[in-house]
């Protein structure tokens, strides 16, 4: 049965559209426009309580009834159990994928979220302390990811839930002042993830609306 996603246009929403492609599960896009305030209607609420997309309805859910799931980490691993793919059986590469999608979900989106943020003030003094704050956070965590690529071909070593989360944020590189030259293994990682089908048509995906013509 077809997994209505909930979506935007951002870094969460297409760790989601990237994850569903790759586990070849079929889903339709319900767009969710956060510019013009739909993450508020009361019918949103009621499968994302935090009002944040991205949101999934399962109409078979590990019951057999509809289920709903909100935080795009928990998403994941959802989709993970429900498609048996993308979360190792092995228990230290489980731990691993776990542990770097958990790290994507604490640091490495909010720091950079916070550049988008910073970045886009009109004011030069309200920039400049706060783009300095979280551009510097966000290079550490973009060195700490290379660390462990120059060691590991992926984030578990196997391809995981962790590099779709991972890789929707690092797809907004450019929008936060990172060149990835400055991070060779995250690069060399990045291409390759990048250059993968079913990536390429998760990236696709349209998550906004065409504009009225």
């Amino acid at each position: 049965m077809t997994i209505a996603l909930y979506a935007f246009d951002t870094p969460n929403g297409r760790k989601i559209s990237v994850a569903l492609e790759e586990m070849g599960l079929p889903y339709e896009v319900h767009v969710v426009d956060i510019t013009k305030g739909e993450q508020n209607q009361p019918e949103f609420l009621k499968i994302s309580p935090n009002n944040k997309i991205p949101a999934i309805v399962d109409p078979q859910g590990p019951t057999g009834a509809p289920v709903s799931v909100f935080e795009s980490g928990a998403i994941l691993i959802y989709l993970a159990e429900k498609s048996g793919r993308f979360l190792p059986q092995d228990p230290l590469r489980r731990i691993a994928a776990l542990e770097w999608l958990m790290f994507q979900m604490g640091g490495f989106g909010p720091m950079p979220g916070q550049v988008h943020h910073f970045i886009a003030l009109a004011n030069e003094t309200d920039r400049r302390y706060g783009l300095e704050r979280f551009m510097a956070e966000t290079r550490r965590l973009y060195g700490v990811m290379d660390r462990r690529l120059a060691e590991h071909e992926y984030f578990a070593d196997e391809l995981s839930i962790a590099d779709f989360a991972i890789l929707g944020w690092a797809w907004r590189h450019e929008r936060h002042k990172v060149d990835l030259a400055d991070f060779p293994q995250v690069r060399r990682w990045y291409e390759a993830m990048m250059a993968r089908p079913a990536v390429a048509r998760g990236f696709a995906v349209p998550l906004r609306r065409p504009a009225a013509g």
